[in-house]
């Protein structure tokens, strides 16, 4: 910016850039490399904020941060957002699975440090809550406290198996913030008004029994438990045609916009077309007639 005052600007080259702590630019595309984070761009390797573990089809991701309650700094958001485009980038992965290092908790939101800049990716907090157009399903497997920004983060996921320890709150109302990373929104369209009032307004923890009976979680199993069950739904997943998960989701999220049921039945979806097009609904007719198990191509 000292360069843009101390001299006339005009007919220099500008280098850009609008990812990672936000808008910056040089006249230099080195010093502009230099000043964006390192981005992984492979699966394999080790990370610094999470570790990942890879079963054929099934992507398992930990946050990795146990001696901060699994809380997310900038640099962590920014290294799952990479995990989360790589994951839906690869031709292999069809399901992934989001938990905390350790076994007393999921993620207890945001690390705030003083005087460190406040930023996050343009995908959101955990490279999720703000992530637009997932094509593939993720499994939240919470095995301990979702707290805050924590929350947020399983509110995102597409289906929620919490530990009987687990709990749950969006306590922001309690030190003058809201749930800015998609609590308000998620929550109240994902429960009824008054039970999302509840939490949103009031910032008080509920327990997994009482989120399941919200309806915001799917399953509550013992702690020792958690991993295997998310598992065992991401097998189910996994047998189904990824080509029907696809056009699902992508149905949901263009409907999301109608409140009136029919005017969201009547929206001219081309995921409708892609299915009644597709060789998977060709596979799964043959297969159902020939009682045999389908073999899907995804396509």
């Amino acid at each position: 910016p000292q360069a843009m005052h101390n001299s006339d600007p005009m007919g220099k080259t500008v280098y850009v850039t609008a990812n990672g702590p936000g808008t910056r630019f040089t006249f230099d595309r080195r010093a502009t490399e230099k000043l964006n984070p390192p981005r992984p761009t492979t699966l394999d390797g080790d990370f610094q904020y999470c570790t990942l573990h890879r079963q054929g089809m099934l992507l398992e991701v930990a946050i990795n941060r146990p001696e901060v309650k699994n809380c997310l700094n900038p640099m962590a958001n920014y290294e799952l957002e990479a995990v989360f485009d790589l994951f839906e980038q690869d031709p292999e992965l069809r399901v992934a699975i989001l938990t905390g290092a350790g076994d007393d908790t999921f993620c207890a939101g945001n690390d705030l440090k003083p005087n460190e800049a406040l930023w996050v990716p343009d995908s959101g907090f955990a490279g999720l809550t703000h992530r637009k157009d997932r094509q593939k399903p993720v499994i939240a497997a919470v095995n301990g406290a979702a707290m805050g920004g924590g929350m947020e983060i399983a509110l995102a996921c597409d289906l929620i198996v919490a530990s009987e320890e687990a709990v749950f709150a969006l306590p922001e109302v309690k030190v003058g913030v809201i749930a800015g990373a998609g609590g308000i929104q998620r929550l109240s369209r994902q429960i009824p008004r008054k039970q999302a009032m509840e939490m949103l307004l009031l910032g008080d923890t509920v327990t997994a029994d009482r989120a399941m009976e919200m309806g915001f979680v799917n399953w509550v199993v013992p702690s020792s438990a958690v991993m295997d069950t998310a598992r065992k739904v991401a097998a189910k997943l996994l047998s189904v045609s990824p080509n029907s998960i696809r056009c699902t989701l992508q149905t949901i999220r263009e409907t999301e916009q109608f409140s009136d049921v029919v005017s969201a039945v009547r929206h001219p979806s081309k995921a409708l077309n892609r299915v009644l097009n597709s060789e998977d609904m060709l596979e799964g007719m043959k297969a159902f007639a020939q009682k045999r198990t389908p073999e899907w191509k995804g396509r």
